[in-house]
């Protein structure tokens, strides 16, 4: 029998700061420029501050991105734009500094921190601190299987608890989440269909390399199959995890909630991690309240599943890639708001003009 009890995160997740939230709101009322000016700016510096618990928020000094990385069984359909099994060449090319989140990692000084749940290849092909937290080789084929036994998608989700703990002990002040899978978006376009009660049709999208007609015809057809797979077990999120997930959709919905508990701010990306922050919404209510969307990917699932969170993205540039990369092109802007919202000087009261003619009253005598 399971150890893990998913109710405890109800009473482990507490909101962020209200207190400090309205206490920053005031500070925000008394600074030079007029509240509403910055725009979502002044929001996002009032959510840091809570989140941080200061009015005064502090800069964000130590951000990270972290990244699961699994492949999918699905994707043997023909409905990714990439070979089935090639998630592994797509973590080499970020190891290796190439790829679009590797390149604006380095341009804006955040490490990148990749975790393999379930690559498609020999353990031996990377480095010991990506596949240390492995549970298998290759998710299962979701329309016809399981994605995984119960056993690997509670080590999976504990694996994802236990980052977030690392992450949380290293000092990390604000994490941009992201994946790197081939076929991925196919189960986290279920898991979203089936906890929105929706249609196959209305969640199919694309993918992070847009696939054609006959593509987004298979997917369809397989995000259908797997929706009559997932509705029994809906009740049940680890259950649905395993049925319809996958080794990295569960070890991101645990880390989601485990930096909730832990009171580390996330951005999310694209799709992905927009499924599993539902599911870790059905598991414990308050939890969204720590997460940010950070860019609208132009993936329908995407949509359905923030509308459902109530988070709006920061960004709404159409960055379908995945790894992160659309939720990296958000951190300036947080950091901007940080910025803002601590160093604004606020407006001169009575008090402090009586104060500074007095000073300047002195002065002139002084100098005579």
């Amino acid at each position: 029998m399971s150890s893990l009890h998913l109710d405890d995160f109800t009473d482990l997740i507490e909101r962020p700061d209200g207190g400090v939230r309205r206490d920053a709101e005031a500070r925000r009322e008394r600074q030079i420029v007029p509240p509403g000016a910055l725009g979502r700016l002044d929001d996002l510096g009032e959510w840091l501050a809570a989140a941080q618990s200061t009015a005064r928020v502090r800069p964000i000094e130590r951000p990270r991105v972290v990244l699961f990385a699994g492949d999918h069984g699905v994707a043997s359909l023909d409905v990714s734009a990439r070979p089935a099994g090639s998630a592994a060449t797509l973590v080499r090319a970020v190891l290796e500094g190439g790829s679009p989140v590797s390149i604006l990692a380095r341009q804006s000084n955040v490490p990148v921190r990749v975790v393999d749940m379930a690559l498609d290849c020999d353990p031996g092909d990377l480095p010991a601190d990506v596949v240390r937290h492995r549970v298998r080789r290759g998710s299962g084929r979701v329309d016809i299987e399981d994605a995984l036994t119960p056993e690997e998608a509670e080590a999976a989700f504990r694996a994802g608890m236990a980052v977030a703990d690392e992450e949380a002990d290293s000092g990390t002040d604000l994490v941009v989440l992201g994946d790197v899978s081939v076929g991925g978006t196919t189960p986290a376009a279920v898991l979203i269909a089936a906890l929105c009660g929706t249609d196959a049709s209305v969640v199919t999208g694309r993918g992070g390399v847009a696939i054609d007609d006959l593509a987004w015809m298979r997917k369809c057809a397989a995000i259908r199959d797997s929706l009559r797979r997932a509705r029994p077990v809906l009740g049940e999120p680890l259950q649905l995890l395993a049925a319809v997930g996958g080794a990295d959709l569960a070890a991101t919905t645990g880390f989601l909630l485990q930096c909730a508990v832990r009171k580390t701010p996330v951005i999310l990306d694209g799709v992905v991690s927009a499924a599993c922050a539902l599911v870790g919404q059905r598991i414990a209510f308050r939890a969204p309240d720590w997460w940010l969307a950070g860019q609208s990917s132009g993936e329908p699932a995407q949509r359905k599943a923030l509308d459902r969170l109530a988070l709006e993205p920061l960004l709404d540039q159409g960055v379908s890639v995945g790894e992160g990369t659309g939720a990296l092109l958000t951190l300036p802007l947080v950091r901007a708001a940080a910025a803002l919202a601590a160093e604004l000087p606020e407006k001169p009261t009575e008090d402090t003009a009586e104060a500074a003619e007095a000073e300047e009253t002195t002065e002139a005598a002084e100098r005579e």
